[in-house]
């Protein structure tokens, strides 16, 4: 809810492995991405620098963009998928090797996020950025102070809140937050555990307003909602105009994504791509992102980074949540099967 570049001035360089023919190509790029998850002047900015047009499409969750690559009627150049995905995305040959780690401005990169488990070499992928989901609530209608750091409060709602509440309408997202505040792991493959998460689920969904993974900021900031099953990053926006927004850590697990940029194996312009993504993991650019919607990236950018979110504790987690955070997990095909079974009967 969801990437320095090589210029003619040679500023900052050209990418290791990219041949300048690529600059000689067609100077445009497709970008698929989550809605609102990029600055959109930036995108001028990379156009300036690097003469290469930009066009940007949007989508709702990692679902979607599956969904389209499978059906191979996605002819983009740079995706933006979770880092659960990619093995799966590269044992069915959709994604292309682009080898980040030879470029330029790899060694700009956080020690943490050069050799993650899905990408250890970083053939694949290149962080965008990462967060976690939680619990965005309006505290003029229930105090701070009365809240509990819990799913409970989402699931089991407080009276002033029903009817005002909406769910990321993402299948993983919802059912792993209902895996957790039952104390089942969130790839289970037990039916009895499928059926307590769908009891969770229906019990939930009259007390709902929607589910929607779209337009979250807003919805939150203009009082759609009181309450969002919600991003970080989007709670520290919509609190940047409505005082009264809080974020809950859910003590039963915190869910952390990582996102990352990656080419799939059809784009048609690839060496773009690469131009784009080795941009990206410039200081300034990636803090571009950062101070433009709250999230945190994995660059080494703190000089570029803006004082408007140091005191929104959406994004700056308290040091003894830390062991809230569940990092989502690949699960298996039998896991997902239940999912989207219990997915069909709470929408059907």
């Amino acid at each position: 809810m969801k990437w320095t570049n090589i210029v003619a001035t040679g500023l900052l360089g050209l990418t290791v492995g990219a041949p300048v023919a690529a600059q000689e190509a067609e100077k445009v790029l497709y970008f698929y991405n989550w809605t609102d998850y990029y600055p959109i002047e930036l995108l001028d900015k990379f156009k300036t620098e690097t003469g290469i047009e930009v066009i940007l499409d949007g989508y709702d969750s990692n679902d979607t963009l599956i969904a389209k690559l499978q059906s191979g009627g996605a002819n983009y150049d740079v995706i933006v998928p979770s880092g659960y995905l990619i093995s799966g995305l590269v044992q069915d040959g959709l994604i292309q090797k682009i080898n980040t780690a030879e470029m330029e401005n790899f060694p700009t990169l956080r020690d943490s996020f050069k050799s993650p488990e899905f990408d250890p070499a970083r053939e694949y992928t290149a962080p965008y950025l990462w967060g976690v989901t939680g619990i965005a609530y309006d505290s003029d209608v229930v105090p701070e102070a009365e809240m509990t750091d819990s799913w409970k409060e989402i699931f089991e709602p407080r009276e002033e809140f029903i009817g005002n509440i909406a769910m990321l309408d993402i299948p993983a997202d919802a059912i792993s937050a209902a895996s957790w505040y039952l104390g089942i792991p969130q790839c289970t493959e037990s039916s009895e555990d499928a059926k307590r998460i769908l009891e969770v689920l229906e019990a939930q969904k009259p007390k709902l307003k929607f589910y929607s993974a779209d337009s979250t900021v807003d919805r939150m900031a203009s009082g759609e909602v009181a309450m969002y099953m919600l991003w970080n990053g989007a709670t520290a926006r919509a609190a940047a105009q409505r005082e009264s927004i809080r974020f809950i850590y859910p003590e039963e697990g915190t869910p952390q994504f990582t996102d990352n940029f990656a080419v799939p194996i059809n784009a048609p312009h690839p060496e773009n791509a690469k131009i784009f993504i080795n941009w990206m993991m410039a200081p300034e650019n990636a803090a571009a992102v950062s101070n433009a919607i709250a999230y945190a990236n994995a660059v080494q950018s703190e000089e570029f980074m803006s004082d408007q979110w140091k005191n929104i504790e959406a994004i700056n987690m308290p040091e003894e949540f830390s062991d809230r955070l569940r990092p989502t997990e690949d699960c298996s095909p039998t896991a997902r099967d239940l999912r989207d079974k219990i997915w069909t009967r709470l929408k059907g």
